[in-house]
């Protein structure tokens, strides 16, 4: 939990859009901004994944990608939380985190393909027929700082700039051989072993964005905003879209609650180098996407 809390901070920048939205509960009826002003937000939201991992064939010998949805049976749609804090320190800037998860296991009674994978320098080995248990966890943690450059009596509009990571954790556990040495594959001896866990973090990734909030009425405000980074390295490919609209309600003077509808993308394609002569495996590709409704309440202080 402190490593992820950790490095969502780091991966604050990229989140200024959804904490530069709540910056205009800072606007009053004036337009003037609050000095050291600080929002804490909880929500919810479904979200759809897919998920792939390159694999190879004990048996053909060939490359072929395992679904961790239809074929580890990891759930396609599922409720996740998420969880925002920005602190406005003049009536011009702020800065912010937000952080997102899903995290989901499974198992497969039988598994009806086999495969090799290279973790952690090491092969291990999945049978046909062995009960397999699945777990993908994937955090996703943004920092960043927005600028308002433009204000109004009961409107603000702003800009930021941030980073984000994704910290990716894959576990096997039943039927599974470990084969730590040797070239030749098929001739190590694959010895079962209870549990393997391998974790990846992809580097800081940069992210700009715009957001606005207007008060068209008191208490009430409709917020947006709209993020975008893509960019391919040697061994990454990654694009982040982010586009949130909705209302804001002020329940009281420190409580208040938000209904949006929110368009969130992250597609990964992360390459590893095998250690082992003729096995090019273990590359990720994964896909984080919601399209639909958001509720969160938030705590203004």
């Amino acid at each position: 939990m402190v490593k992820k809390f950790g490095i969502s901070v780091l991966a604050m920048i990229a989140a200024s859009p959804c904490f530069a939205t709540e910056e205009s509960e800072l606007i009053s009826s004036t337009g003037a901004m609050t000095d050291g002003k600080t929002v804490i937000r909880v929500g919810g939201f479904y979200s759809n994944s897919n998920s792939t991992m390159d694999v190879t064939d004990p048996v053909l010998g060939e490359d072929f990608k395992i679904d961790f949805e239809q074929d580890l049976n990891l759930e396609e749609s599922q409720f996740l939380p998420f969880f925002e804090i920005f602190h406005h320190f003049n009536d011009k800037h702020l800065i912010f985190i937000d952080w997102k998860q899903l995290h989901r296991s499974a198992e497969v009674q039988s598994l009806s393909k086999p495969f090799q994978v290279d973790l952690d320098d090491k092969i291990f080995d999945v049978k046909v027929g062995s009960q397999l248990k699945t777990t993908l966890n994937i955090d996703i943690a943004r920092i960043g700082y927005g600028y308002n450059f433009y204000q109004g009596n009961n409107f603000n509009l702003g800009v930021s700039l941030g980073l984000h990571a994704m910290f990716v954790k894959t576990g096997f556990e039943g039927t599974v051989g470990a084969c730590v040495e040797g070239e030749n594959i098929d001739g190590c001896e694959i010895a079962p072993i209870p549990n393997v866990v391998d974790e990846k973090i992809t580097a800081p990734l940069p992210d700009i964005g715009l957001y606005g909030t207007y008060e068209f009425s008191p208490g009430f405000s409709f917020k947006a905003h709209a993020q975008y980074f893509q960019i391919k390295l040697d061994d990454l490919d990654g694009r982040l879209i982010d586009v949130r609209a909705g209302i804001e309600a002020e329940i009281s003077k420190n409580w208040h609650m938000t209904a949006a509808f929110n368009y969130y993308e992250v597609d990964v394609d992360y390459e590893q180098k095998s250690n082992f002569e003729g096995v090019n495996i273990a590359n990720y590709n994964l896909s984080y996407s919601f399209i639909g409704p958001m509720l969160s309440v938030s705590y203004h202080f």
